[in-house]
C-alpha cells in the first residue's frame, strides 16, 4: 500500500506535526520528516474536510497522520494507556494510515479554542467534557460536524482525533520506504 503525502503548500492547510518536534508528550523528536501521509481513502476524505473548512472561512492544522509502528511503540512506552494510545501489537488507525489528528484555525492561522492542547490525556479532552469553556465546546462541535460531513468518525475521548469508519478493515502499514522517510 502506498501512502499519499499531504502537500500543505499546494492545498493551503497548515502542518504542525507534533512528533517531528519536541513539543509532544515524550519531549523528544520522533519523526525526522514533518510531512504527513495518509492512505488514499483518508487523503480523499481529508481533502473533502479541508474544502468544507475553507467554505466556512476556516482552515485546518494537522498534528499527526500516518504513524509508523516504531513511533507507536515510543508513544506507548511513554503513555501506556489504551484509552489514549493503542498498544503497538494491536495497531491503531494511525498505523493503518486512516487517522488524522487536527484542529481548526482562522484565516490568520490562529487555532480555535478547543479547551485543551493536542495530546492532553485528561478528561478535559473528551468531546463531551464540561470542563472546557462554552466557546471550546462550540468549536469542538464545529470540528466534529465538519469532519463527519466529510466521512470521518470521531474519537469520543480525543477532540483532535478522527478516523475512517471500520478502521480495523484496513491493514497495518509497514511501508519500509515511507517509515524510513518519517522516522529519525
Amino acid at each position: 500500500m502506498t501512502l499519499v503525502a499531504l502537500n500543505a503548500s499546494r492545498d493551503g492547510f497548515q502542518v504542525d506535526l507534533k512528533y517531528a518536534s519536541c513539543d509532544n508528550i515524550t519531549g523528544q523528536k520522533i519523526y525526522k520528516n514533518a510531512t504527513p501521509y495518509l492512505h488514499k481513502d483518508a487523503f480523499n476524505a481529508f481533502l473533502d474536510a479541508h474544502k468544507l473548512a475553507q467554505a466556512m472561512g476556516l482552515n485546518i492544522k494537522i498534528f499527526d497522520a500516518f504513524r509508523p509502528t516504531a513511533a507507536q511503540e515510543i508513544l506507548w512506552s511513554y503513555f501506556p494507556d489504551p484509552n489514549f494510545v493503542a498498544p503497538p501489537a494491536i495497531g491503531s488507525p494511525h498505523t493503518r494510515g486512516i487517522a488524522i489528528d487536527l484542529t481548526l484555525i482562522d484565516q490568520s492561522g490562529k487555532e480555535l479554542d478547543m479547551g485543551t492542547y493536542f495530546d492532553d490525556f485528561t478528561d478535559a479532552s473528551y468531546h463531551k467534557s464540561m470542563a472546557v469553556s462554552a466557546e471550546a465546546q462550540k468549536n469542538r462541535i464545529l470540528l466534529c460536524g465538519l469532519m463527519r460531513l466529510a466521512g470521518w468518525n470521531h474519537n469520543t475521548i480525543e477532540w483532535w482525533h478522527y478516523q475512517l469508519p471500520e478502521h480495523k478493515t484496513y491493514p497495518l502499514i509497514n511501508d519500509e520506504l515511507v517509515c524510513r522517510e518519517i522516522m529519525t
